[in-house]
């Protein structure tokens, strides 16, 4: 069996490198900063051959000016919700998310092209924001579920604890604190 140490026994970090966890967001982020804008060339190319330049660019100028226009009023929707729900003491899960959509899709639909104004409106519609909602708590709970494992009841001990392992040592914290002096002080400068 062979081991990826050097001549000193030093491991070699270069060889059977562990699974670095953001190597799947550096996936998405080179799927989202090549290939989209890839797409976008693509589908502008097409819709401008089919209607013409100047008929291109006009339609994205109207998409942009809808678009301005309808997140200026769900951005002030949104954060007259969040207000209220904070003014009644509720959690405003719901709304927080509701303004984020509105901020993403604002933000895809000032970005040039007829992809991201696609999904910049189904983020900033009152009539599809609900199913982007849904879509964002689902992956969202997938993702911090994804690390938890079967569920099972909690013993306390932490992550990586496991019973059968020899160099787990089972102990209790003490209060750290010294006794109080003569004084009744402390010995941090405050009475005791």
């Amino acid at each position: 069996m062979s081991t990826s140490a050097d001549r000193f026994g030093r491991r070699n970090p270069r060889r059977h490198a562990p699974h670095r966890p953001g190597g799947r967001l550096l996936t998405v982020l080179v799927v989202l900063l090549v290939v989209v804008p890839i797409v976008e060339i693509a589908v502008l190319v097409a819709v401008g051959r089919a209607i013409g330049g100047w008929q291109t660019i006009g339609l994205l100028l109207v998409e942009s000016a809808l678009g301005a226009w309808l997140v200026r009023r769900e951005g002030a929707r949104a954060w007259a919700a969040l207000v209220g729900a904070l003014r009644t003491g509720r959690m405003p899960s719901r709304e927080l998310t509701d303004a984020a959509l509105v901020l993403v899709g604002g933000t895809l639909l000032l970005t040039p092209g007829f992809v991201t104004d696609v999904v910049g409106f189904a983020f900033v519609l009152p009539v599809t924001r609900p199913l982007a909602r849904g879509l964002l708590v689902h992956l969202v709970e997938r993702r911090l579920l994804a690390g938890l494992g079967p569920l099972r009841p909690t013993t306390g001990y932490g992550r990586g604890y496991r019973r059968d392992d020899p160099s787990t040592v089972r102990g209790t914290v003490l209060d750290r604190e010294p006794p109080p002096d003569e004084t009744g002080q402390d010995g941090t400068g405050r009475t005791g």
